[in-house]
């Protein structure tokens, strides 16, 4: 079927209301536009009003906090839809005026022309595995804030620490002997503890759901491979899996990299090619568990206990890559440090990107 006879459907959704835009074929001006409920009344009305058409229906809107819900009725309806990445999506430069009506045309034109990036999208299951692992991420980022919001009023308050690492149970125990005289001052403390150590248990409480799940059937063996690398315990693992499910997606190792948001960008011209920093238009989440990964490969490439622990029992494949990126990945961060002079950080940064590879190419091994 040719393009002529396609109808390309632009949506700009939010939580209440769903702006649609009607191509039919190579139109320049939208046939039909309108404005549709969000709720399952105006989601059933749009159906029927689109499956009045004749001719292929193809819909597309961006990914955002209103989820996949539309795409599934949509589908499940007979009715084609894409969901892109809306941080992918082409803007002209110049173009400054932005309303739901003009999104949801631009949609409609860019998903004709082919320019839109499609983005995977979960299943109930894979998504509901998902939100697990990103609500974990959202405590430790809490349990964080709230740490250091606890240092800084003790702080104020004349208070140092001097007698070791934080967070520890020596440093929890210099906190609780702490009295300070203003009742209120002392109602802060008193609070800030209690903050911490709620988020404390909530962080608990989701690692311990996240280790079961680890354990089940459909995700065991990806878990137990992926662990074979540095760095990689069953918290990244899991959050691999979730946000990528089945790696061989992806043809090539590039095409994960790109997706962390971990590849550097590009402004070349002529002769001159000119690369900046990472992209970061890609999955956030992934791009934080690969960094903090990256951490490890700072170290000397000498496997520990815990590491050979992990390996055992591995297929010879995979192990053969974890050893292979505990030397290259090694070297690359410590010629990068001590070398050319860059900061740890940044090694760090082109390091994950390298891992990304590695953790592809096992990936590519899963059955």
């Amino acid at each position: 079927m040719g393009n002529d006879n396609i109808v390309w459907i632009g949506m700009d959704t939010d939580a209440k209301k769903n702006q649609v835009a009607l191509y039919r074929g190579w139109e320049t001006q939208p046939a039909a536009e309108w404005e549709a409920g969000m709720d399952e009344k105006g989601i059933k009305r749009l159906i029927e009003r689109l499956k009045r058409e004749e001719g292929e229906v193809r819909c597309v809107y961006e990914a955002g906090p209103c989820g996949y819900e539309l795409y599934r009725k949509l589908r499940k309806a007979g009715i084609g839809c894409d969901v892109i990445a809306p941080s992918l999506t082409p803007k002209k430069a110049s173009d400054r005026v932005k309303t739901n009506r003009r999104d949801a045309r631009n949609l409609g034109r860019l998903y004709r022309a082919g320019e839109l990036t499609v983005i995977g999208v979960p299943d109930e299951k894979q998504e509901a595995l998902r939100d697990l692992t990103r609500a974990r991420e959202d405590v430790r980022e809490d349990l964080t804030r709230r740490q250091h919001r606890l240092n800084r009023f003790l702080a104020r308050q004349g208070c140092h620490y001097q007698d070791g690492e934080k967070w520890t149970q020596k440093h929890w125990a210099w906190i609780r002997k702490i009295r300070l005289e203003d009742s209120n001052a002392e109602t802060v403390r008193e609070e800030s503890i209690r903050a911490v150590e709620q988020s404390q248990e909530q962080l608990k409480t989701y690692d311990a759901k996240i280790e079961e799940n680890a354990g089940k059937p459909e995700y065991a063996k990806k878990v137990e491979r992926y662990q074979t690398l540095r760095g990689v315990k069953t918290v990244t693992a899991m959050t691999i899996v979730a946000e990528v499910w089945d790696m061989r997606r992806y043809g090539r190792a590039p095409q994960f990299m790109g997706s962390t948001g971990l590849v550097s960008s590009e402004r070349s011209t002529g002769d001159h090619e000119r690369r900046g920093k990472i992209t970061k238009t890609g999955n956030a989440h992934l791009r934080r568990v690969l960094v903090e990964a990256a951490w490890h490969y700072r170290h000397r490439p000498i496997a520990g206990q815990a590491i050979k622990k992990r390996r055992q029992g591995q297929p010879e494949a995979v192990v053969s890559i974890a050893e292979r990126a505990d030397q290259r990945l090694n070297r690359k961060f410590r010629r990068m440090v001590d070398r050319y002079n860059k900061k740890p950080v940044i090694a760090a940064v082109a390091v994950a990107r390298e891992l990304a590879g590695f953790i592809w190419a096992i990936g590519q091994l899963q059955d």
